[in-house]
């Protein structure tokens, strides 16, 4: 079961006062990464695939699974929808999570991958934290309490970039393969051949770069919404603009277009230009 998603956009106001929400969001990030950090490159790591082909591990389901326990005694009327257990709840509050979302770098001793976890309020995502704790680092965000990070020289608030032409953006597409499955190939061509510099540095990092101010673009295809769920308030708070790839203020299309908001137009018109 897929929650539908109504029109209000990603930034727009709410009345209700997140902290609490974003506080149990962070400590659920404690758990999640107790739990996966043990089994990470693990010699004897458990590996199984699902029927969609995809992977999963042993440490996605403990994790999503200590994430639950957590929900259950602080949120117990809320509804839940995770990748590795689905949907439980009917409840307009819907915690949103991927364990491990990256599970491919996970299986191979790759650290780059990522613990997300997002509140929905209406279907909208209102709460987000990202957690990358095999690289040591960390970041969220809620509706009108901005979107932060701790780095070495202490904890920062995330803004994006002012970067105002399409000529001098740095870009991510996540990978080729993604491109030409959705048949987006041409548009790849236009966007790659416009731009300062592309990397495919892939997974949920990209959006992370995008909303530190270091990259202006970040877009893919077949996602889920428990992939992007928690990248939208981390985003919209810094500043940036995050819409399915035809613009819409959605995670339920199966795809994903996060900017610094001020070049967004300008890449739609230039990614559907023919």
């Amino acid at each position: 079961m897929t929650p539908a998603l109504p029109d209000p956009t990603f930034d727009a106001p709410i009345e209700e006062d997140l902290a609490a929400d974003l506080a149990l969001a962070l400590r659920l990030a404690d758990a999640a990464d107790a739990a996966s950090m043990p089994r990470f490159d693990a010699a004897d790591l458990d590996i199984r695939t699902k029927a969609d082909s995809t992977h999963v591990t042993e440490a996605d389901l403990a994790t999503e699974r200590a994430i639950r326990v957590l929900l259950e005694t602080e949120r117990p009327d809320d509804s839940v929808f995770g990748e590795e257990y689905g949907v439980t709840g009917d409840s307009n509050r819907q915690w949103i999570i991927d364990p491990i979302d990256g599970t491919a770098n996970y299986l191979r001793g790759i650290p780059m991958w990522t613990t997300l976890i997002a509140l929905a309020i209406d279907g909208v995502p209102r709460v987000g934290v990202a957690s990358q704790p095999a690289i040591g680092r960390r970041w969220w965000g809620a509706t009108g309490l901005g979107s932060w990070t701790d780095t070495p020289a202490g904890r920062r608030r995330l803004a994006v970039s002012s970067v105002e032409s399409v000529a001098d953006s740095s870009v991510s597409f996540q990978s080729i393969a993604q491109w030409r499955d959705a048949g987006r190939l041409d548009a790849l061509e236009r966007l790659t051949s416009a731009v300062w510099r592309d990397r495919g540095y892939g997974d949920a990092w990209p959006y992370m770069l995008l909303a530190e101010g270091r990259l202006e673009f970040v877009a893919e295809f077949g996602v889920q919404e428990y992939d992007i769920a928690a990248l939208v308030p981390i985003i919209t708070e810094a500043g940036g603009r995050f819409t399915s790839f035809d613009g819409r203020d959605s995670i339920s299309e199966r795809s994903a277009l996060a900017t610094n908001r001020v070049l967004h137009d300008a890449y739609l018109d230039l990614l559907h230009s023919h």
